[in-house]
């Protein structure tokens, strides 16, 4: 734990010398402007600090939220009366709200510019008090004293540290005072210019009273539920993208099937059309039958005739009939433009009624034929 203080101090001082607190209070007014007027003062009203300005004929009691003042206590007035009037001043405040800060006199307390180590960050106080008695007069018992941080203008390594000290011997009486007619204040601090104040707290921690911050619960719940609903946030948009990605991925597989359908369609329509085409050329190629009949009956001779002619759709030709001389037909048909490979199937029979020969001959029609060559 020791081993990881240092470094937490460090981070610490880190975030306050660079732009993000800045920033990030910029971005809180931002936030709070878009809330409801009644709501945003609700919200960002905060502690109601009461400023206790100390003069020579007595107390005066300033609002530092509106610089109203509220009373103006003197110190020749009795104990009963300072209390009164001071209750009368606070009575608009809840006690739970109220925070108590007496100013000192800026030309009552000694202010000094130091250059430290960075490294004294993690432990300011304790730091300035061992400089108390070689930059002041006064040794360090005898002085009420804080630090506060300036913006960097010091060399790497370095901070730049304003070194507030007051002698107790203006302070005590004083404290005694105020806390006589029932005030504890939260802290002592030095009155600037145009009724500001440094920002400091020469108490010691020791004698700072501690009070009970009823909005830090309000605020740590607040910081929880802004986590809550930025993770809820996250989680939804998760699922919003998943949801937008299933949907895309249904749709593409849904395209995906129709693309495979058109492709398998347009594959049947290309077969198709081919197989059509085919077909086609094939018939345009293919002579007719009639002028295959017609170039027969020119070319066999008169003493043939045919019993039987058939023609299918692969050019085969098959053809039975009677001739006088059926193995003359062979070369007869040889010269035929359509036919090729002319053939006889089986043997030749002849027939003793007609005296001629029976004959099954078989062949091809040609792929280049046309009716001009019958003609």
């Amino acid at each position: 734990m020791n081993g990881f203080s240092p470094t937490l101090d460090r981070l610490k001082l880190a975030w306050r010398r660079s732009s993000a607190p800045a920033f990030f209070a910029w971005w809180g007014r931002e936030l709070a402007a878009l809330l409801p007027v009644q709501l945003r003062e609700r919200l960002l009203r905060g502690p109601e600090i009461l400023l206790l300005t100390v003069h020579t004929q007595g107390l005066r009691v300033r609002r530092e939220r509106t610089n109203d003042v509220l009373a103006a206590i003197p110190w020749a007035a009795g104990n009963e009366t300072q209390r009164a009037d001071f209750a009368r001043a606070s009575a608009s405040v809840e006690p739970s709200d109220r925070r108590l800060i007496l100013l000192l006199p800026a030309d009552s307390v000694l202010q000094k510019r130091l250059h430290l180590p960075q490294a004294a960050a993690s432990d300011l106080l304790r730091v300035v008090g061992y400089e108390i008695d070689r930059q002041t007069p006064f040794k360090p018992e005898q002085v009420w004293y804080d630090a506060r941080l300036l913006p960097n203008d010091a060399a790497p390594g370095q901070i730049s540290v304003e070194l507030i000290v007051a002698p107790r011997v203006a302070v005590d009486p004083l404290l005694e005072k105020v806390r006589g007619i029932g005030i504890a204040p939260d802290a002592v601090d030095v009155a600037t210019a145009a009724n500001g104040r440094a920002g400091v707290n020469l108490l010691p921690p020791a004698q700072r009273p501690r009070r009970r911050q009823p909005r830090r619960r309000i605020n740590l719940a607040l910081a929880a539920a802004c986590v809550l609903l930025l993770v809820l946030a996250m989680l939804q948009w998760l699922a919003n993208q998943r949801t937008a990605l299933d949907a895309m991925q249904a749709q593409t597989d849904t395209l995906r099937a129709q693309a495979r359908q058109a492709t398998a369609l347009r594959e049947e329509l290309i077969n198709a059309a081919g197989a059509s085409g085919f077909l086609a050329a094939r018939k345009r190629a293919m002579p007719s039958t009639l002028a295959v009949l017609h170039d027969l009956t020119t070319r066999l001779p008169p003493d043939t005739w045919l019993e039987r002619y058939s023609q299918d759709a692969q050019g085969q030709i098959a053809m039975q009939g009677e001739s006088a001389k059926a193995a003359s037909l062979i070369d007869r048909l040889r010269e035929s433009p359509f036919l090729s490979e002319p053939k006889l199937q089986g043997v030749i029979q002849p027939d003793p009624q007609t005296g001629k020969e029976h004959f099954d001959l078989a062949a091809q029609l040609r792929g280049t034929g046309n009716r001009d060559d019958a003609r």
